[in-house]
């Protein structure tokens, strides 16, 4: 018996740290996610204002070479002209890299209006339901559900921490061959109900020989609204929080 409790301590133990790594590797990831996006959106802004100052450049330094030839050719000795052929070259390459920078303009313009007409298209995905994974599960309405597989009825723990790595729920039950899933009704091991939101979790299952080993899940939630990021990635709102559309396996229409 005392086998079977220190590997039952020990089957939850993992679900805790898988959980509460989730949390650091969550937080690494949002603060990187962050700093992309904003080094994106600077890129971004700073791209076009490159383009538009390289047009300006472009342009005025054209205009100029334009004045030059004009005043050299009508001021050129007769008995010894200037190659012409050299101007024609540097106005083909002027003219060159003036279209290039057009054409960049142009792409950057339709990428936005892609990307918009994506938005507007993923709206009517708001109130339905989507599967998605992870290892943050969102709270709402006081209810969260995660799915899971395992090949045999084999004993798994389950634990939920916040923000701060916290352990907010933990459970520990046995599975059935196939198909599982876990509903959490928002309160935490005291009984307590928490704020809705989202969470960190982690499913372990545990071999007969002890070894402790992480199962692959995923987390459904209510699609609230969608946005686009920084760096245009669009983002599915699940309440107070999102995850990113790449993620999203299914959407269907809410039971409720």
């Amino acid at each position: 018996m005392s086998g079977s409790i220190s590997s039952s301590a020990s089957l939850l133990s993992a679900a805790e740290k898988a959980a509460s790594t989730s949390q650091s590797s969550t937080a690494s990831s949002t603060t990187s996610s962050s700093s992309s996006s904003a080094a994106a959106a600077s890129s971004s802004t700073s791209s076009s204002t490159a383009a538009s100052s390289g047009l300006g450049s472009i342009a005025s330094d054209f205009n100029s070479f334009l004045t030059l030839l004009t005043t050299q050719l009508q001021n050129q000795d007769p008995s010894s002209p200037m190659d012409s052929s050299q101007f024609t070259s540097e106005i083909a390459q002027f003219a060159g890299v003036q279209q290039q920078v057009d054409t960049n303009t142009n792409l950057g313009q339709l990428i936005s209006v892609a990307q918009s007409g994506q938005l507007t298209s993923d709206n009517t995905l708001v109130g339905q339901t989507a599967t998605f994974s992870g290892t943050q599960i969102p709270l709402q309405n006081g209810t969260a559900k995660l799915s899971f597989s395992t090949a045999t009825a084999e004993p798994v723990a389950i634990a939920v921490t916040d923000s701060s790595g916290n352990v907010i729920k933990t459970v520990q039950e046995t599975s059935s061959a196939g198909s599982n899933s876990w509903t959490w009704d928002g309160t935490d091991n005291s009984g307590n109900t928490v704020a809705n939101g989202m969470y960190n979790v982690a499913v372990e299952t545990q071999d007969a020989s002890g070894n402790n080993s992480a199962v692959p899940f995923t987390m459904t939630g209510t699609v609230t609204g969608v946005t686009k990021g920084s760096n245009g990635d669009v983002m599915l709102q699940l309440g107070s929080g999102s995850v990113d559309m790449s993620t999203v396996t299914s959407v269907s229409q809410s039971s409720g």
